[in-house]
C-alpha cells in the first residue's frame, strides 16, 4: 500500500533523510519513530506529496508520486501535529469544506459527515467556531477533516497530542479499529501508544530507518530476554542451578546472597515454576518481580548519541 525505494531529502547539501526503502502492506498499523530532528516529519510531507524528495520513488495505494502527486494525495488522509484548521469557519462548515476538497460525491457528504463526526466524538461542537473549541477538540476535527473521504492510507502526526485520558483512549480504539480497512502510519512519542496499537514499529534516527520489525521482537533483539528479580530467605547454594532449569529459563544470576536474576524466553513465563520450587525446597519468596523491557529501551539504545542533531527545516502544510 505504501511503497518507498530509496528516498532521500537534501536541505543546501544537508541530507534530511537517506535512502529509505519500505513496504507497508494494507491493513498495517506502522509506528513511526525518531528523536526530534531525525527525518520524520520531512518523510511524512513526502508521503503525502507535501514535499517533492530529492532522490528516490513513493508510491501509494498504486499510485507514483512522480506521476500523478494529486492524485497521491487523495489517497491519504494526513493529520499533521499541527493542524491547519480555519478558526472562522464552523465544523461542520470545515468538514463540508474538505469534503468538497477531497471531491467526496456530493449525495455523500452529508452521510460522510455525520460518520466522521460521531468516530471522530466532534457531534456535540459541529456548529460551533472552531476558534472557540479547545485544543483537544480541534485535534479531532483535524482527524475527523483527515478521514472524510474514506482514503486508503492514514498518516497520523502526534493524533493524540491535546486530548485528555478518555479521549485518548477513544482515539487509541479509533487507530486500531481503523486499521482493520486502512493502511496507518503512526509518528507519536508516546512510545506505550505504539505498544498499544502498533504490530510494526520503524526508527528511524539521522534520516536512516535503524530499526523495524514487530515490538515484541525488536525488545528481544536489541535489549535481551526479559528477566525476574527472586528474592529467596533460606536458599542454599544449590539455588542457582535448581532455578536454571526450571522450563523457559535461559540464564540465572545471583546478584548477592539469596537475591537472583533469571532471565527467561520471551515466550515463556517462569514465575509459577519459581513459586513451586521455593515451597519444594523450603524456601521463603520474599520478591518475585517481573522485568521486561520497553519499546523506551529499545528507543533510547538506537538513538541515545552526543551530538546534537538540528531540526527540521519548519514548512507550512496547506490544503491546496
Amino acid at each position: 500500500m505504501i511503497e518507498v525505494e530509496n528516498l532521500g531529502k537534501t536541505y543546501v547539501d544537508e541530507p534530511v533523510v537517506r535512502d529509505l526503502s519500505f513496504f507497508v502492506p494494507e491493513g498495517q498499523v506502522l509506528g513511526f519513530l525518531g528523536p526530534n530532528g531525525a527525518g520524520k516529519t520531512t518523510v511524512m510531507r513526502m508521503l503525502t506529496a507535501f514535499l517533492p524528495p530529492t532522490t528516490g520513488r513513493v508510491v501509494v495505494a498504486g499510485v507514483d508520486l512522480d506521476e500523478d502527486p494529486v492524485a497521491l494525495r487523495r489517497n491519504v488522509g494526513y493529520l499533521p501535529e499541527n493542524v491547519p484548521l480555519y478558526p472562522e469557519m464552523r465544523v461542520d462548515e470545515y468538514l463540508r469544506f474538505r469534503a468538497d476538497l477531497e471531491e467526496v460525491p456530493r449525495a455523500e457528504v452529508r452521510d460522510r459527515m455525520d460518520d466522521v463526526a460521531e468516530r471522530c466524538m466532534v457531534g456535540e461542537v459541529r456548529r460551533q467556531v472552531i476558534g472557540t473549541l479547545s485544543k483537544g477538540f480541534r485535534q479531532r476535527v483535524g482527524l475527523a477533516g483527515a478521514l472524510i473521504h474514506q482514503p486508503p492510507v492514514l498518516i497520523l502526526d502526534e493524533p493524540t497530542v491535546g486530548l485528555d485520558p478518555n479521549q485518548i483512549i477513544r482515539v487509541r480504539e479509533l487507530i486500531t479499529e481503523l486499521g482493520r480497512d486502512h493502511t496507518v502510519l503512526l509518528s507519536t512519542h508516546i512510545l506505550p501508544e505504539v505498544e498499544q496499537v502498533c504490530e510494526r514499529v520503524f526508527i528511524i534516527d539521522r534520516g536512516r530507518i535503524v530499526a523495524d520489525g514487530a515490538p515484541d521482537a525488536l525488545r528481544t533483539k536489541l535489549v535481551g530476554n526479559p528477566t525476574l528479580a527472586v528474592e529467596l530467605k533460606g536458599a542454599d547454594g544449590a539455588a542457582t542451578e535448581a532455578l536454571h532449569r526450571l522450563p523457559g529459563v535461559v540464564a540465572v544470576s545471583e546478584r548477592e546472597a539469596g537475591h537472583f536474576v533469571v532471565e527467561h524466553s520471551p515466550d515463556a513465563d517462569p514465575r509459577e515454576a519459581v513459586f513451586g520450587l521455593a515451597v519444594e525446597r523450603g524456601w521463603v519468596l520474599m520478591a518475585l518481580i517481573p522485568h521486561r523491557a520497553s519499546l523506551e529501551d529499545v528507543f533510547v539504545r538506537l538513538t541515545t548519541r552526543e551530538e546534537v542533531v538540528a531540526e527540521e527545516p519548519a514548512e507550512e502544510v496547506s490544503h491546496a
